[in-house]
């Protein structure tokens, strides 16, 4: 049984940055410099996003948080070969940041799903997650957040010295599945690519600068499935 069909929305949000001590520095992120979700029989492409002209068109910025929620811009950051080649960031710490755009529908049934983006921490972070989510169709863009449903959230969550790791998260059957593996995330300040591949034989891939860092069963490495 694959647990993981029909996603009409590609989702990303950022928890809220916030510091885990009184003066330190608290973390902006750039996130999703480059999203890309396909399924691979012929690498049929089903969203790609470069964040190029016309991006806001695309993405619901959602008000889950009201007046908690940050604002987003683009750019190409601090450091950086080619000017034009932009991503999402945030700009103010101490906010939540979520947003969404659509993709078609599909359905991965026999097919390698593959999820990969890019993430850069400009600063040296405190505490933040920049996740990515695959999320079912009806989820409300305007106020997508936290509680919003999701079929798949993937990506770092680093929170002072305690919490640093790669979530791997599946919803199946109406309840959410925590990885049983310790996957670590980059903490440095550089773009790295979080790629998950997901196999129809119920195996999977976690791949951190397209090297393997993780990979097995989903019947080994979540309580979902019955072996």
């Amino acid at each position: 049984v694959h647990p993981v069909r029909h996603h009409p929305w590609l989702a990303t949000g950022c928890a809220r940055l916030k510091t885990m001590a009184i003066g330190r520095s608290v973390a902006v992120a750039t996130l999703a410099v480059f999203a890309l979700l396909f399924v691979s029989a012929h690498a049929e492409v089903f969203f790609e996003e470069n964040f190029d002209d016309g991006w806001e068109d695309r993405w619901v910025k959602s008000s889950f948080k009201g007046s908690d929620e940050g604002t987003w811009t683009t750019s190409a950051g601090k450091y950086y070969g080619d000017a034009d080649n932009k991503g999402l960031k945030t700009t103010t710490d101490y906010r939540w940041y979520d947003i969404s755009a659509k993709t078609p529908s599909f359905d991965n049934k026999g097919k390698t799903l593959v999820l990969q983006y890019t993430v850069k921490h400009e600063q040296n972070l405190d505490c933040g997650g920049g996740y990515i989510k695959l999320a079912p169709q009806g989820v409300d863009q305007s106020k997508f957040g936290g509680d919003s449903e999701y079929s798949i959230m993937f990506g770092p969550d680093i929170c002072g010295y305690s919490t640093k790791r790669v979530h791997v998260i599946f919803t199946y059957n109406g309840k959410n599945h925590l990885i049983k593996r310790e996957i670590k995330p980059e903490t440095d300040e550089k773009t790295h690519i979080y790629t998950l591949i997901v196999k129809p034989d119920n195996t999977y891939e976690v791949q951190i600068d397209l090297k393997k860092v993780q990979d097995g069963s989903l019947y080994d490495d979540w309580d979902m499935l019955q072996p």
